[in-house]
């Protein structure tokens, strides 16, 4: 039972670690659960509740700011609400068409809810730049996140 929930945990964060720029995958649950799984392998002994909860948290976070962070960053560079409401849907859409549709999707949807508000390309291209920015520095920040989960494992593991 060990060695499976070895292998499990390694191939969590493998698939996890592909998953923070990969779409398909989602990479922060997945490393949460080989950590979980590697955890479980030594039945706790040194990475408790609490660690795990920390690292749930973490999780959590970097999800939330995968799904927000276009519209923060259209936000930022003054999109309406509706162009932020457009970079959401974007991101969401983008998801089914890959990497291309999980860059550009936040862009063009902030940038068709800019044109909803006032129809100006140049506020609703900067809306879309501004969308596009936002997913860079969300990702940096998941992959930030995520970097941060396996260092506090292995540091509460082995140190």
């Amino acid at each position: 039972m060990t060695e499976l929930l070895w292998a499990a945990a390694f191939l969590c964060v493998v698939l996890g670690i592909a998953g923070l720029i990969l779409p398909a995958l989602p990479g922060p649950l997945l490393i949460f659960a080989g950590l979980v799984a590697a955890a479980w392998a030594e039945d706790f002994a040194y990475v408790g509740t609490n660690t795990l909860l920390v690292l749930a948290i973490l999780a959590a976070l970097a999800l939330l700011l995968d799904f927000l962070a276009g519209a923060l960053g259209a936000r930022r560079y003054g999109a309406s609400a509706r162009a932020a409401t457009g970079a959401l849907l974007g991101a969401l859409v983008g998801i089914f068409f890959g990497l291309p549709g999980l860059v550009l999707g936040p862009f063009f949807g902030a940038v068709v809810g800019q044109l909803l508000t006032a129809p100006e390309l140049s506020p609703a291209v900067r809306a879309g730049w501004g969308a596009w920015i936002g997913v860079l520095l969300g990702t940096a920040a998941k992959v930030a996140l995520a970097a941060i989960m396996i260092g506090l494992f292995v540091f509460i593991r082995f140190f």
